[in-house]
Parts: structure tokens; C-alpha cells; sequence
């Protein structure tokens, strides 16, 4: 049954329009997530579904914009985990709440996070890697996507993890970070397999190690971290979609079921997968929980850090 179907009201009744506000800008990760499988979702919610960028503000434009939208199902946001758990504990005041604006409805994807270096670096694996930044008598610069991103968190993890001597270096976004990166100016960065594939395919960039409890599909021969003996670098930048808060429960179980057939598609699926991404669907209850527990995990390395938004 298409959600139009199911939403209360008039109005609702006669949307034949689902937005999907994605709060980073057009190309990126989340973004290619959210249009990789919107045209799916719009045949299996019997709707148009379109993607609207609103980037900015680490997210929150985004959030504010689905907050006040009406609660039926015409409009969604798909967000990363950082701003749906991490922002709460970087910001002291910030314009929107999980709790009170948004009703969680499915998890979509999960990614794994994995360090890399320039490709002429001398170090094999992250094990090595960690040991070559003792040796040196400065820190080595590690870039990050910016102050309280997922890759910042897994390098102050690492450090924690080793006692390697490491200086985080901000960017405004992944692409910046990378270039430098590439060009010398910083040693190391963590990030999404799915924004990295294709500098490690080419050999621009060497991947150490894998943040994550199994190897990855698209890097089998990277071993994880913990195989090479680091343990307690625990990330997943999951994407996950939610709804206004209010909306009805058989608007929320009708998204959840055209998002589980969307994922369940071969073609959608073998896109995300081959992109280096996990589909991953969930109830709305599983994705309460992960966010919960993200929420308090984040939160404690943030505040043990005291690691504040630019």
C-alpha cells in the first residue's frame, strides 16, 4: 500500500511528492546514498521521491527544515550519524532535538571507516604506521573532514588505542582533506571506504588498516585493526532516514517496508555495495537503540577530549 494511502488527512492524501532533505551538499557520500536509492523507494512508495540538498551548519539547516515540516510523510530527512548522534554533545545550543523533532525509520547503510596514507609511504599497515609516528620527535598531522566528524573521533581513538603521537589538522569536508593528503601536507586520514575506494583502486592513496570488526568486501586483503592489534577504534558513519516527529505509526511501517524492498532490490543493492557501502536496514526501534548508544559513546570521548564545534 503507497504511503499516500495511509497518511492522515486531506492534504496528505493527495501528496504525490516525497522530499528527501539531505543536509550535505550534492556528490557527496550521504548524498549518493540518498540518490541511489530514491527512484526505487518512489516506485515501491507509489510517489515521486525527490532529493533536496540543504548542506550546512553540520546538518542542523537540514534538520530544522524536516522539523517543521508536516508530519505525513512528504517530507523525510537522511542524515549521517553525526548529526543525528554526535552533534548534540559538540554544540551547546543547537536548533533542533532528536528526541522531540524526528521519529526514526529505518537505518540504510552502514560504512566503514579505514586509514589512509599517501601511496609512496613507507609503512605496510597501520601497525607500522603507529610505530613510525613514535619515532618521530613531532607529532604526525592527520587530517579529518572536520572538528567532531567520525574520522576526527577515530583518530583521537587510535591515539588512545596506541599512545601514537598524533596532531589533528580540521577540513572543511573530506575532498580538501584528501588533496593534502595526497600532496604531503598531512600524514594520514580516516574515512568512509565508499569516498575512498577510488583513490585506493588507482593507487593514489594506500589503505593501513580497516576500522571495523571484519574485513571489508571491497578491500579483502586490508586487514582490520584488530587483527594487527589494535583494538578499541570503534566507527560506523551509518546513514539513517527519518521522519517529523508526529507522524502516524502506519505512515512510519509503510516507509520502513518500501525502504527494506528498495534495498532488497539487486540492482540498488549491488550499486551501494559495489560503492563501497553496507545496506543495512532496520525498525525504527533497532535504529532508536543504535542512536542511543552511539549518542552516549560519542559523548563520552567528546567530553574526555573536550573536543568543541569550530
Amino acid at each position: 500500500m503507497g504511503i499516500a494511502a495511509l497518511a492522515c488527512g486531506p492534504a496528505a492524501a493527495q501528496a504525490k511528492t516525497t522530499r528527501i532533505v539531505v543536509s550535505f551538499t550534492p556528490g557527496g557520500p550521504v548524498d549518493t546514498v540518498a540518490r541511489t536509492i530514491s527512484e526505487q523507494l518512489g516506485k515501491e512508495l507509489g510517489r515521486t521521491v525527490i532529493v533536496d540538498n540543504k548542506p550546512g551548519a553540520n546538518g542542523a539547516i537540514g534538520a530544522v527544515d524536516v522539523a517543521k515540516s508536516a508530519p505525513d510523510g512528504s517530507t523525510l530527512w537522511f542524515t549521517s550519524v553525526g548529526a543525528a548522534a554526535i552533534n548534540a554533545s559538540l554544540y551547546e545550543k543547537l536548533s533542533y532535538d532528536m528526541q522531540r523533532d524526528f521519529a526514526p525509520v529505518s537505518l540504510v547503510v552502514n560504512n566503514v571507516e579505514v586509514l589512509v596514507v599517501q601511496a609512496n609511504d613507507p609503512a605496510k599497515d597501520a601497525a607500522e604506521f603507529v610505530a613510525a609516528t613514535k619515532r618521530r620527535a613531532e607529532p604526525t598531522a592527520m587530517a579529518s573532514s572536520g572538528t567532531g566528524s567520525i574520522p576526527h573521533l577515530a583518530i583521537e581513538q587510535l591515539a588512545d588505542a596506541t599512545g601514537a603521537k598524533l596532531m589533528h589538522i580540521p577540513y572543511k569536508g573530506a575532498a580538501p582533506a584528501i588533496t593534502d593528503l595526497m600532496g604531503g601536507q598531512v600524514g594520514g586520514f580516516f574515512g568512509d571506504v565508499t569516498g575512498l575506494l577510488g583513490y585506493v583502486q588507482s593507487g593514489r592513496l594506500k589503505p593501513l588498516g580497516v576500522a571495523s570488526s571484519k574485513r571489508h568486501p571491497s578491500l579483502p586483503d586490508v586487514k582490520t585493526l584488530e587483527e594487527q592489534g589494535i583494538k578499541g577504534v570503534d566507527t560506523n558513519n551509518w546513514y539513517a532516514l527519518y521522519a517529523p516527529a508526529k507522524t502516524p505509526a502506519s505512515v512510519i511501517d509503510a516507509l520502513n517496508k518500501a525502504l527494506r524492498a528498495t534495498l532488497a532490490t539487486p540492482v540498488v543493492r549491488d550499486k551501494l555495495l559495489k560503492a563501497g557501502t553496507e545496506p543495512a536496514p532496520s525498525t525504527p526501534r533497532e535504529l532508536a537503540d543504535l542512536q542511543a548508544r552511539d549518542a552516549d559513546k560519542w559523548a563520552k570521548l567528546i567530553r574526555a577530549k573536550n573536543i568543541k564545534a569550530d
